[in-house]
C-alpha cells in the first residue's frame, strides 16, 4: 500500500511539475545517455540546423563569436566538455545566445523525444576510428 502511494505521489508531482514547466523534469533526467534514433532525427537536422552547420554536418558558419562546430573533425568528438550527450541536450534545449545558437528546445519547436533523435543523428557525423 505505501508504494502505491508513493508512486501516486510521484505521479502527481509530475503533474504539477509539467503544469510548471515541463522542462525542470527533463533538465534532472538528462544525465542519461541518448536512446534516440538517428533516422529520426535526420529529418529534424535538415529542417533546422543544415542553415548553421550544413547538410554534411562540417559547420563553419559564423554568425557570432566562433564558427559551428564541425561534427566531422575528430578534435570536435576528442573534447570531453562538449563531445557529450549532455552538452547537444543543453545546446538544443537551451541555445547558447553568445555563438547564435536557437534554443529549440526551450521555444517548443523540437520536443524532447526529437532531442534524442537529434543527438543520435549528430553522432553519426562522428568519424570512425
Amino acid at each position: 500500500m505505501k508504494r502505491f502511494t508513493l508512486v501516486r505521489g510521484l505521479a502527481a508531482a509530475l503533474v504539477v511539475l509539467s503544469a510548471a514547466g515541463a522542462t525542470i523534469v527533463f533538465d534532472q533526467a538528462s544525465a542519461a545517455p541518448t536512446k534516440g534514433n538517428p533516422a529520426l532525427g535526420k529529418p529534424l537536422f535538415m529542417k533546422n540546423c543544415i542553415v548553421c552547420h550544413k547538410a554534411d554536418g562540417s559547420g563553419g558558419v559564423k554568425l557570432t563569436g566562433n564558427p559551428t562546430p564541425n561534427f566531422r573533425d575528430p578534435k570536435t568528438w576528442a573534447d570531453p566538455k562538449r563531445a557529450t550527450d549532455d552538452y547537444f541536450r543543453d545546446c538544443i534545449t537551451n541555445g547558447k545566445i553568445k555563438s547564435g545558437m536557437v534554443a529549440w528546445g526551450k521555444s517548443g519547436q523540437i520536443k524532447p523525444p526529437d532531442i534524442e533523435n537529434l543527438i543520435a543523428y549528430i553522432k553519426t557525423f562522428k568519424p570512425k576510428k
